[in-house]
């Protein structure tokens, strides 16, 4: 392969990820699009690693996406590429500096907003040896003018990682902690280009496709026309991601979802939270009788696998309305029940609340709550090893015998995995990096050891594919536990 003049890497979260964003970019190079080329990367890579690939390549422009989980890499990442070779123009896109006031200086230009269209201007201009703005900010495209991006998929991305797509952009709802909010217009991608290239996609083996858009549901005819589409051409192993407002099944998209077999479709429902003033304090408008039902209707009906959201720490809420919004969503029994922490990305409009609920964040990602008018600093930590801990004996799906045994569970959920999480902290001493036969040790201690606790965890090791492995502390009732 020849030398490329224009270098784009991607530092994505693992390998299985894709980064589409980068893929617009290079579809939307027009004549520069043989003059570029594309490197990807995962967390495990050093940024001297990535600079020292990219350096020894000497290409005119290097460039990549800056999100929440690579800003401090792609930083210094681009920091080494200009102190190595300045002769690199160097520049940085992407939702962490979509609310920058000037170009930082590990970077040569930067571009906010939508940047497929701007992003081949602006190469053009450099490679031409014209003068370019450092700081370019993008106007939101017409969708008919974008040249889609599934060309650039791999046949080792379709074989071996996640497929993004997006039929729309932009999301009609205001919810102010989200910088999608910022874009109120939905527009839809011509559907005659998009199910052209989604056939081709799926005529080359791709079979897990997460969609992108914000709120899929937000225009039921076109829900309807894409489910329709991807229901004609099933077969076994299609998997079908979307992100769904919970207030918003009517009937003609229930069918829809209705006839997919179990486990095609995996829907994450944003509930965030079920306390009404909080939600019209951030602008998002829900319907939570109808949320409520829809989620029953949906766990009861469908065989479509369910992850629901929720947000701790929004302005105003509480210890107690968090906990019972979370008791009220576990009573509708979700696969997946993600309990994150607020956090105030760089430009989304929930800042305007700072003063009057004296929020307080960090300052570098993730950008997460500190403290607030309603919720201590003490309390935010608890909220915070909660939801560590949640994810890891919950989401992970490692423990789900053990996770309807505890204490307490059938009063409270909320309260029995907050007495659990403590105990755990104060048992394992950290929160992170634990290994997992150490939390079922733990576990095990949790319940005195008792012999339907070990036989539970005993199942729950067994089904995750571990038989021949069983562990004697498990198997054995009287094995002293671990200290």
């Amino acid at each position: 392969m020849s030398a490329a003049d224009i270098i784009l890497f991607a530092v994505n979260a693992r390998y299985a990820h894709t980064s589409f964003g980068l893929r617009c970019l290079l579809a939307n190079l027009g004549p520069l699009r043989p003059r570029a080329r594309m490197r990807e990367y995962d967390l495990r890579i050093t940024p001297e690693k990535i600079a020292a690939d990219i350096l020894a390549e000497n290409p005119r422009i290097a460039a990549a996406g800056v999100y929440i989980w690579n800003h401090s890499r792609v930083r210094r990442t681009m920091e080494i590429i200009r102190e190595r070779n300045p002769g690199i123009a160097v520049i940085a896109g992407g939702p962490e500096l979509i609310a920058v006031q000037e170009c930082p200086p590990w970077a040569d230009h930067v571009i906010t907003g939508e940047a497929d269209i701007e992003f081949g201007r602006l190469c053009a201009g450099i490679l031409n040896g014209e003068k370019s703005a450092r700081l370019i900010r993008a106007e939101p495209a017409d969708t008919a003018n974008i040249s889609l991006p599934y060309g650039e998929y791999t046949n080792e991305d379709i074989q071996n990682r996640m497929i993004y797509v997006e039929a729309s952009r932009g999301c009609p709802y205001r919810c102010e902690y989200c910088i999608s909010s910022l874009d109120r217009k939905l527009r839809h991608f011509p559907q005659s280009a998009f199910f052209h290239d989604m056939e081709i996609l799926l005529m080359r083996g791709a079979r897990q496709f997460k969609f992108v858009d914000r709120a899929f549901n937000a225009d039921i005819g076109s829900a309807c026309d894409i489910l329709d589409y991807f229901l004609a051409r099933y077969t076994p192993g299609l998997r079908l991601h979307f992100e769904m407002m919970p207030d918003r099944f009517p009937r003609e998209l229930r069918n829809r979802i209705m006839a997919f077999p179990p486990g095609a479709l995996h829907l994450e429902i944003g509930i965030q939270t079920f306390n009404e003033e909080a939600a019209a304090r951030i602008m998002r408008k829900t319907d939570f009788s109808a949320a409520g039902e829809n989620l029953a209707w949906l766990r009861r009906e469908t065989g479509a696998l369910i992850h629901a959201d929720l947000i701790a720490g929004l302005p105003g809420e509480t210890m107690e309305s968090i906990a019972a919004g979370f008791d009220r969503l576990v009573s509708l029994n979700p696969h997946e029940l993600q309990f994150g922490i607020l956090k105030k990305l760089p430009g989304a409009p929930i800042a305007r609340h700072d003063t009057d609920w004296k929020m307080k964040y960090r300052s570098e990602p993730p950008y997460d709550i500190l403290e607030s008018a309603s919720l201590s600093r003490e309390q935010v930590e608890i909220l915070k090893r909660f939801a560590r801990f949640w994810d890891l004996f919950h989401n992970r799906g490692n423990f789900p015998r053990f996770m309807q045994m505890l204490p307490g569970r059938a009063e409270s959920p909320f309260t029995a995995f907050m007495k659990f999480s403590q105990w755990l902290e104060d048992r394992l001493g950290r929160i992170s990096g634990i290994p997992q036969l150490e939390l079922y040790a733990a576990a095990l201690d949790y319940m005195n050891n008792s012999g339907d606790a070990r036989q539970a965890l005993r199942d729950d090791y067994i089904a995750g594919g571990r038989r021949g492995h069983v562990p004697r502390f498990l198997k054995e009732a009287g094995t002293a536990r671990r200290e």
